[in-house]
């Protein structure tokens, strides 16, 4: 199963940067990796509630948290069984405010496939993804 990675320092603290991270539908104001997030299900975000994300040279997808732990994690999946993926967003307390990384793991009969081909895209979007939010944390705090 191919994993991708991607890790930062930011110098604001994990309470801060995750009140950013957790609006999720604001995201394409600080990532140029997304250009839209709509909650498909009712209430807050949480375990269970579902996502339409569209991406630049991407398909939409829908995403479904399957795990929520203010302010230090969330997890998200989506995906058919011949591909899935697993985005997990992590903040760490540190001395000089947090550390964020993010995972994605592609998994199914198809992911070594699409590791491969869609592997410099997914890199240059998670690069996006953590310098946006290291930008929009550090300027607003």
């Amino acid at each position: 199963m191919p994993t991708f990675t991607r890790s930062v320092v930011i110098q604001a603290p994990v309470e801060h940067v995750w009140t950013i991270l957790a609006e999720l539908e604001r995201w394409p104001e600080w990532t140029a990796s997304v250009r839209s997030v709509r909650a498909l299900s009712d209430g807050r975000p949480g375990v269970g509630a579902r996502y339409r994300v569209e991406q630049p040279k991407l398909q939409p997808a829908e995403f479904t948290i399957s795990n929520w732990r203010p302010p230090h994690s969330f997890t998200w999946k989506m995906g058919t069984p011949a591909l899935s993926a697993i985005a997990v967003h992590t903040l760490t307390p540190m001395p000089e405010g947090c550390g964020l990384e993010l995972k994605l793991d592609f998994c199914g009969p198809l992911s070594w496939a699409v590791g491969v081909l869609a592997g410099k895209l997914t890199r240059e979007y998670m690069g996006l993804e953590a310098e946006g939010l290291k930008r929009r944390a550090e300027a607003s705090r």
